[in-house]
């Protein structure tokens, strides 16, 4: 997925101490190589405290208005300070001091672009973000989500999870949702796996069948929600039936979830004691923070 279409954290939840240190390193090793007296964008990989650079760009990306607010450092200020050669003081940032937690969202138009695929690649699709802010990661991720237009659902799911990988990890999220009063429609693969690990859904046939009950019948009306998982391995049906099912949910403006640790996140938040007080989040103002 394009980096300008992932939904950020801030400050990281689940990143090593150690894959830290060693970012800080490079990253400081990198800009003192190339010289580097401005703002730049370096994105990394990790994978158990293993770390490699993707790419270094020297400019601003869309990302530094936030890493900023979100940090309380005016980093274009210092920037700029260093350019025209003055002596600047190092931004005194310690990330465990921080209290509250940033997330930056991507908002997409797949509804103005007719018969275009509502699913993320390595092309940017995004056309805008909001960015918002919580005590707690859920509280973050449900305002930036409904910001960004998510309606959090009512009364009903569907679930087309392709992987096996994917149902396995999503069982637990499952039982959220059914435990929070939500009917599950599920796709052929998907109701089978989940009957079998205990999990209630109802079943939905895909687009391609017309057999009955079927999903094109009761995304009119009877569905909030989608959370569709991609299989790359898929057969070419499965693949037509995948499209079918993200395009005609973007056209009836039904919510649509593509990403498994996103989908994950956004449920674990709305069927949370946090998510309380008939669903209404707290509003404050961006000073407030941290104090």
């Amino acid at each position: 997925v394009h980096s300008g279409d992932a939904t950020l954290v801030l400050p990281a939840q689940k990143l090593y101490c150690e894959t830290v240190r060693r970012v800080k390193r490079v990253t400081f090793k990198i800009a003192q190589r190339l010289n580097i007296s401005g703002p730049f964008n370096i994105q990394f990989m990790s994978k158990d405290n293993r770390i490699q650079v993707i790419e270094c760009n020297l400019r601003a990306s869309r990302s530094f208005p936030f890493v900023s607010k979100t940090l309380k450092a005016d980093f274009i200020e210092i920037a700029t300070r260093i350019m025209v050669g003055e002596q600047v003081k190092p931004a005194p940032i310690n990330l465990l001091d921080i209290d509250y937690v940033g997330i930056k969202a991507p908002m997409f138009s797949f509804t103005r672009l007719i018969g275009a695929d509502p699913v993320l690649g390595v092309e940017m699709a995004s056309t805008g973000e909001v960015a918002t802010f919580g005590d707690t990661r859920h509280e973050a991720i449900i305002t930036s989500m409904l910001s960004a237009g998510f309606r959090i659902p009512e009364k009903s799911v569907f679930l087309c999870i392709g992987p096996l990988s994917a149902k396995l990890s999503f069982v637990e999220s499952a039982k959220l949702m059914v435990a929070k009063g939500l009917i599950l429609y599920a796709s052929p693969g998907t109701h089978a796996f989940f009957t079998e690990a205990g999990v209630a859904t109802t079943l939905l046939h895909k687009p391609s069948s017309s057999e009955q009950p079927n999903f094109v019948d009761y995304i009119i009306d009877k569905i909030d929600l989608v959370i569709n998982i991609r299989d790359t391995m898929a057969d070419s049906g499965s693949i037509s039936d995948g499209y079918s099912i993200r395009r005609s949910t973007v056209d009836r403006s039904v919510g649509l979830l593509t990403d498994l640790k996103l989908a994950k996140l956004i449920i674990t938040a709305f069927t949370s004691d946090e998510f309380v007080n008939d669903g209404k989040v707290k509003v404050r103002a961006w000073d407030e923070l941290g104090n």
